[in-house]
């Protein structure tokens, strides 16, 4: 059994530890006898998004989104089709933003995005940073909106994600997307409205770094669960002893709310 995941620029892409995200979706393959196979690709690389179970963008720069959103341009529709098709992305930061309408930058430039999420970008006066807890609604955690059954892998049942924000850049959902989640702790999306990240289908968008998955040990596997649904396993994720990572995710949330 295996599973094909692909980190998109991660010479460009991998602020803050993002490409620990690949290394969490991993070995949490490895541990229940699945096999990941990663591939690495970057500019002007050949890419079937089809073949795909999961696709990893991080975060970078303004400059470097500016010059990846390009590359991805001309592969704008077989990624869209793959996303339709159930494609699971990960997304950070810029990563998250390219996928969006487009970003607009200080001096009112705006550098289009690919439009696949309904989604804005502005340039804010200052940085948001810092730490952030997000409290997950029911959507950003099931699969179908529609279906309420509960993930069967994770046995703790986190319904929080924990981890460390960066961005000038202030995100407005559109319609027919929904948020990750609300903001317990920190700025999220624009510091405004209290929501953070997106979810549209099987993609995930967020500005949380860390990097997000070995915190959120729940997220990876429902990530990992979806892709499994894609491919039409009839197989469930094995359970796995987490309480280290749920003692560590824990130990931030209760420090965090406490400064709330």
């Amino acid at each position: 059994m295996k599973l094909n995941i692909c980190h998109l620029y991660p010479d460009l892409l991998d602020l803050y530890g993002d490409r620990g995200n690949i290394l969490a979706l991993a070995a949490r393959c490895r541990w229940r006898g699945i096999e990941p196979v990663i591939q690495q690709a970057s500019l002007g690389e050949e890419l079937n998004f089809m073949e795909m179970d999961i696709l990893f963008i991080g975060g970078g720069s303004d400059r470097e989104q500016g010059l990846l959103v390009q590359d991805l341009m001309r592969r704008e529709d077989q990624l869209r089709g793959a996303i339709e098709n159930g494609l699971v992305v990960l997304s950070i930061c810029g990563g998250y933003q390219m996928l969006g309408n487009y970003y607009q930058m200080a001096n009112g430039e705006k550098i289009q995005g690919l439009g696949i999420l309904d989604i804005k970008t502005i340039a804010g006066e200052k940085r948001l940073i810092g730490n952030v807890v997000v409290e997950l609604d029911q959507y950003g955690l099931n699969y179908d909106p529609d279906d309420v059954r509960t993930m069967k892998a994770s046995a703790h049942k986190l319904r929080t994600l924990v981890g460390f924000e960066n961005h000038s850049g202030k995100t407005y959902l559109g319609e027919g997307v929904r948020p990750l989640g609300k903001v317990l702790f920190g700025h999220g999306n624009n510091g405004e409205d209290k929501d953070e990240g997106v979810r549209y289908r099987n993609v995930f968008g967020t500005y949380l770094h860390g990097p997000l998955l070995p915190k959120n040990p729940h997220l990876a596997d429902l990530l990992l669960e979806l892709a499994i649904q894609k491919r039409g396993w009839k197989t469930d994720l094995n359970e796995l002893d987490d309480h280290l990572e749920v003692l560590a995710h824990e130990a931030m949330l209760h420090k965090l709310l406490k400064q709330a």
